[in-house]
């Protein structure tokens, strides 16, 4: 019976996050709109953007906000994988869109999304950092 009910809660899970980016790419939502007030969310690696913020709120401020102030036109993502396992959602995507100085930013990622609820309460997130990197410093914020 727990096992039926933890593949129950991963289709479950699994589908959450799947419509969350189905509304990303169609501009209607976003995964973060998922998003725990008290979700910690890590961005692992080296970018100028790497550390682990410990609300919605710091994260939506320090990396968000100011990623969509960079951008003309905005991410859309294209899933090339999503998995479920327990209360984890792995997401593997490129998502590309256009920088205010009007190239273009191209991106792949893996999120790696615990949920509990049907929210996201932790999250560890891998890109390019190189072109995380390029696009943070040659294009400021409005």
């Amino acid at each position: 019976m727990a096992q039926a009910q933890n593949s129950a809660d991963e289709a479950n899970n699994k589908a959450i996050v799947q419509r969350s980016f189905d509304a990303w790419a169609a501009g209607t939502g976003s995964p973060y709109d998922l998003l725990a007030e008290d979700a910690i969310w890590t961005i692992a690696g080296n970018s100028l953007a790497s550390k682990t913020y410990p609300s919605r709120a710091a994260f939506i401020g320090e990396v968000i906000q100011p990623f969509v102030a960079r951008m003309s036109v905005g991410l859309k993502p294209v899933i090339r994988e999503i998995h479920a396992d327990g209360s984890t959602v792995i997401v593997h995507f490129d998502a590309a869109g256009t920088a205010k100085d009007g190239k273009p930013y191209i991106n792949t990622y893996a999120w790696f999304l615990d949920l509990s609820g049907g929210k996201i309460v932790k999250a560890t997130a891998f890109y390019d950092s190189v072109a995380f990197n390029d696009l943070w410093t040659r294009v400021q914020p409005e």
